[in-house]
């Protein structure tokens, strides 16, 4: 996986089969449920393994919340490649959970749990060091239904395409913008960004 250590992250050789496996298993239930649209594997390997590996520099502390992970990304790659982190992985879509759930039993994941619900309606015991998006809408949807997640301090991270330039003009009240990176993912011929915002009184 030498575009994993493009982005400086060293993949062991088994780190490096998990993540193929993850993607086997993703070609497998896509049989029968739609999980992606991707089905090339060099795709998959550069829009979702690579694409949720590009952020692993920006996330602080080690609890991590996935808003909306879909078949599990970033969140999935990131626990395979960081096992040091503690994802929670949050969607409302049950059957795209049971694979989640699948997934992480199958390659031995102790550092994942999953949440049934609306981000919006989780009240977690314990809020988050970063919240992290990967697709669920605008940037103002996204503070507002996740917001609460975060510790103080804490940060909320959007993974976009372009650069989001009106959406970052309606960021709502208490949240501001702390920086937008530009993310270079080995492989890919487009452009990438993530959005990281922190409340109106933390320090950028």
């Amino acid at each position: 996986m030498a575009g994993a250590a493009e982005l400086g992250i060293p993949l062991s050789g088994e780190q490096a089969g998990q993540l193929l496996r993850l993607l086997d298993e993703l070609d497998d239930w896509n049989q029968r449920m739609n999980l992606t649209a991707i089905r090339e594997r060099g795709q998959q390997i550069t829009k979702h393994l690579l694409d949720s590996l590009s952020i692993h520099s920006h996330l602080r502390g080690t609890r991590i919340a996935d808003i909306g992970t879909g078949a599990g990304f970033p969140g999935l790659p990131l626990a395979v490649a960081l096992p040091q982190l503690d994802l929670t992985l949050v969607d409302s879509t049950a059957k795209k959970l049971k694979f989640v759930e699948h997934v992480a039993q199958t390659l031995g994941l102790r550092n994942v749990q999953t949440v049934h619900t609306r981000a919006e309606d989780y009240r977690p015991q314990e809020r988050f060091d970063c919240v992290v998006s990967r697709a669920v809408g605008p940037i103002e949807t996204f503070v507002k239904w996740s917001g609460h997640l975060s510790v103080g301090g804490g940060r909320l991270l959007a993974m976009k395409g372009r650069y989001p330039t009106d959406e970052l003009e309606h960021i709502p009240n208490g949240w501001k913008l702390a920086t937008v990176h530009r993310l270079n993912i080995p492989g890919l011929d487009e452009q990438r960004h993530l959005v990281e915002l922190c409340r109106s009184h933390d320090r950028a």
